[in-house]
C-alpha cells in the first residue's frame, strides 16, 4: 500500500511539473501582437492569391534574390536627426472608404497599395517633386518595405503593363522602375483616364491585359531597377500612361480615418513657384515634428485647383505650426481636419495664408499653372 502511495505521489508530481514547464514553454512562444485596428480593406471578398495549384504567372523574369543595390550619390541627404524627425507610427488607422470625396474639389479615389496598418508610408526625401538621381525629379512616392511585402491593387481596373521597361514601353531589364505592373483603372476623374503604377517589384501575378479588384494582390515588393533600398514606388497618371502626366499620389490615396493632408504652394512676390524648399511642421497636440520639400522643376504636374508644389498625408487632425526657416522668421498656425486636404500659401514678403483657392470656373477644365522655377 505504502508503495502505491509512493508511486502515485511522484506521479502527480510529475503531472504537475509537466504542465507547469508545458505551460511555461507556451508563454514563451512568440505570438503576433493584435493590431490595434483591423486593416481597411474596401472589398474583403475580392481579395484573390496566386492560384495555389498551378505555377504563379509571372509576366517577366523575376529579379535575383538578391539584388545589388547602387550607391545613391545624388539623392537628397537626409535632414540632420537632432533638427527633426519624421513620424513614424507603429500603426495605422483604417481608412475612410473609397471613393472620399469630402469636397468638389478632393478626389480620395484609391486605396493603399499596401495594408492600411503598415508601420511605414512615404519616404520624406522620396515624396512626390523630389530631386535625386542626377536632378531626376519624383513622380511618385516611396514606400519602405521588405521584400517580398503583399502589394494590392489601389483600385479595379485593367492590368496595362506588366514587366520590365516602363520607362521606354519596351522591354528592358535594366529599367529604373524595375519589374513594374500598371493598372488602367475602371473609373478615372473629370472625364480623363486614371493610372495607377507600382515599380521595384521582386515578382509579378498578373499578365497584361487581366483584369482585377481593389484589394486583390498584385505582386510582390522588391528592389529592382534603380534602388537604394527595397521598397514600393507608387505613382498616380491621369489622361495616359506617360511618365509626365503624373500627379501626387497622396491627393489621390484615402486617409486614414481621423487623419489628414496638409497641401502648400510656396511662390515669389511674382507668383513663380519657390523650388525644393524645405517646411518644417510641428504638431502643437504632441510635438512630433513633421518636414517636406516643395517640388523641384520637372515633369510634376499639381493639382488644378489646389496648384499645389509640397503636400504631405498621414497628420493626425489637430493644431500645426508650419515654419519654412530659409524665407522667414514668420510661422502659420493652422488646424488640420480630418479626412481631407488642409492648403495653406507662403508668398516671399507677404508670408502665410490658410485661404482656400477661390472656386474654379467652367468646371474643371481650368488650365494648370506650369512650376515655373524661381530666379
Amino acid at each position: 500500500m505504502r508503495s502505491i502511495r509512493q508511486v502515485a505521489l511522484v506521479c502527480l508530481v510529475w503531472l504537475l511539473f509537466g504542465c507547469n514547464s508545458l505551460a511555461r514553454d507556451n508563454h514563451n512562444i512568440a505570438l503576433p501582437s493584435p493590431s490595434p485596428t483591423l486593416p481597411f480593406l474596401p472589398n474583403p471578398t475580392s481579395l484573390s492569391t496566386p492560384p495555389q495549384n498551378e505555377q504563379t504567372i509571372l509576366a517577366t523574369p523575376t529579379s535575383p534574390a538578391n539584388p545589388t543595390l547602387p550607391a545613391n550619390p545624388d539623392s537628397l541627404e537626409p535632414p540632420l536627426a537632432d533638427l527633426i524627425t519624421n513620424s513614424v507610427s507603429s500603426w495605422r488607422p483604417p481608412l475612410y472608404p473609397t471613393p472620399w470625396m469630402p469636397s468638389p474639389y478632393d478626389h480620395f479615389l484609391l486605396s493603399r497599395p499596401i495594408l492600411a496598418n503598415t508601420p511605414s508610408w512615404a519616404l520624406a526625401d522620396y515624396r512626390y517633386g523630389g530631386v535625386f538621381w542626377r536632378n531626376v525629379v519624383h513622380t511618385g512616392i516611396d514606400i519602405p518595405l521588405p521584400v517580398g511585402t503583399e502589394v494590392y491593387a489601389a483600385g479595379s481596373g485593367r492590368v496595362n503593363w506588366s514587366g520590365f521597361g516602363l520607362m521606354s514601353g519596351s522591354y528592358n531589364p535594366d529599367d529604373p522602375y524595375g519589374l513594374a505592373i500598371v493598372i488602367r483603372h475602371d473609373f478615372g476623374y473629370q472625364g480623363q483616364t486614371l493610372y495607377s503604377v507600382y515599380g521595384h517589384l521582386s515578382q509579378s501575378y498578373v499578365t497584361i491585359g487581366q483584369h482585377v479588384n481593389v484589394g486583390d494582390i498584385i505582386g510582390l515588393s522588391g528592389a529592382t531597377g534603380k534602388v537604394t533600398g527595397p521598397h514600393l514606388h507608387f505613382e498616380v497618371r491621369i489622361g495616359d500612361n506617360s511618365f509626365g502626366r503624373s500627379r501626387n499620389p497622396e491627393l489621390w490615396i484615402v486617409p486614414p480615418q481621423g487623419w489628414g493632408i496638409l497641401a502648400g504652394r510656396l511662390s515669389d512676390s511674382k507668383g513663380n513657384l519657390i523650388e525644393r524648399k524645405k517646411v518644417l511642421i510641428r504638431s502643437l497636440d504632441s510635438d512630433q515634428k513633421y518636414y517636406v520639400y516643395s517640388y523641384g522643376s520637372g515633369p510634376v504636374n499639381p493639382d488644378p485647383y489646389y496648384r499645389e508644389n509640397l503636400v504631405i498625408g498621414d497628420l493626425p487632425a489637430g493644431m500645426y505650426r508650419i515654419l519654412i526657416p530659409d524665407l522667414s522668421s514668420q510661422h502659420l498656425d493652422i488646424q488640420i481636419l480630418p479626412g481631407q486636404v488642409n492648403f495653406f500659401t507662403f508668398i516671399l514678403g507677404e508670408g502665410f495664408s490658410a485661404q482656400l483657392p477661390p472656386p474654379l470656373y467652367d468646371g474643371f477644365k481650368t488650365p494648370e499653372v506650369p512650376l515655373t522655377p524661381t530666379p
